[in-house]
């Protein structure tokens, strides 16, 4: 049987039925939501199946792959360098990496790589997967390319190779790894459980990652494209994260790991305005690009580090001060900044959307009217 646990505020009651519809109708394997509002973790669910033949349950403490999630927290580790002063995201990257200059990439700021728009999308052929577990290597790599377009002229999606540039900028300033930095000034201070890469230890908690829905064949591009240059350097198959290469890795674009709870425990306080001065905040909302982008073929709105509200390519995200990012299937991690809250949705089986997905939509829409519904109530009530 199927089972809902956790728990949620009672005006949050129509989120837990809208995962449970999801849950029933076998949309999901597994999932966690979690939301925290100003300071109170109003939903806390978790449920389902951690295998295929749903004799696992998904526990409180059952962690998944959260695909590119990880991104979120790999640009906030940036953030926490750019607050402390150490890290200037108008300045060149050469700055810090003296190396990254080859290429024609002198005048290639930080904060192009923060958003997507750098021109170094991947690795030059040839490419395997292999090539990206040697981060020291495949970051070299890196900075000796020339860019696939002109850097600051347009998006196009880091996929693989985020972790990497930010990392490496992370590595030269503190001599940590992106990992260990990750760890030691994100999760550990937060309580969080969530780790780039899977330990050994945790091995046993971990879902499975099921990848059916996912059917994208990129040789099918044009092989001049920027989107086929990315897609193929390296090519991935979404079961690689079931793989022991694959979660021993230090991927800060997609291999971290963790759950909903987790998520929110590291974002939450960024919403909260307790974990960056207020002027650091405002370069996420420094629009960095706004269009197609070259790699996906969506519509985004780059700030720095972070996708901003974009009605055209996902409607269910309010405008306003809100940076988000997805992971590959459909998993969500939203920071509003005007409502002093954070959602975050992880699960395991994978949806066919490239940003989202149809679970995500109605979780968030349940969200979102809860939240705006208590508010108005709150409203009514002081005014009496």
């Amino acid at each position: 049987m199927t089972e809902l646990n956790g728990t949620v505020a009672p005006s949050f009651e129509p989120v837990r039925d809208a995962v449970d519809r999801q849950l029933r109708s076998k949309a999901e394997v597994g999932l966690s939501l979690a939301v925290d509002l100003d300071g109170h973790r109003v939903v806390d669910l978790w449920g389902g199946h951690r295998d295929a033949e749903r004799t696992r349950p998904w526990q409180s403490d059952t962690i998944v792959n959260v695909w590119s999630i990880t991104k979120t927290v790999t640009s906030l580790a940036a953030l926490l360098l750019v607050d402390a002063g150490e890290l200037d995201v108008y300045a060149p990257v050469a700055r810090y990496w003296p190396e990254f200059a080859a290429g024609g990439k002198e005048h290639v700021e930080v904060r192009h790589l923060m958003s997507h728009t750098s021109g170094v999308s991947g690795l030059d052929h040839p490419a395997r997967l292999e090539d990206l577990y040697d981060i020291r290597s495949a970051a070299a790599r890196m900075a000796s390319q020339t860019p696939w377009w002109t850097p600051g002229s347009a998006s196009g999606y880091h996929l693989l190779n985020y972790g990497h540039l930010i990392g490496e900028l992370v590595h030269r300033l503190t001599g940590s790894s992106l990992r260990d930095f990750v760890d030691e000034y994100l999760s550990r201070p937060s309580g969080a459980d969530f780790r780039i890469g899977l330990p050994k230890a945790d091995a046993a908690r971990a879902a499975t990652v099921f990848t059916s829905a996912v059917d994208f064949d990129p040789t099918t591009l044009d092989r001049d494209s920027v989107a086929y240059k990315t897609f193929t350097g390296p090519q991935v198959d979404a079961s690689a994260a079931n793989t022991p290469a694959w979660r021993a890795a230090d991927l800060g674009a997609a291999n971290g790991h963790g759950n909903a709870r987790s998520v929110a425990d590291v974002l939450a306080p960024l919403a909260r305005g307790q974990l960056l001065k207020p002027d650091t905040v405002d370069l996420i909302f420094d629009e960095q690009s706004n269009g197609p982008d070259l790699v996906n073929g969506l519509h985004v709105r780059w700030g720095i580090g972070f996708a901003l509200p974009d009605q055209r390519t996902l409607p269910w995200i309010p405008d306003g001060r809100i940076a988000f990012w997805g992971g590959w299937g459909g998993s969500m991690a939203i920071v509003d900044f005007d409502r002093r809250l954070t959602i975050s949705y992880a699960m395991n089986n994978m949806g066919a959307d490239i940003l989202g997905s149809p679970r995500a939509a109605a979780y968030v829409r349940a969200v979102y009217r809860a939240v705006d519904g208590d508010a108005r109530i709150r409203s009514k009530e002081n005014s009496r």
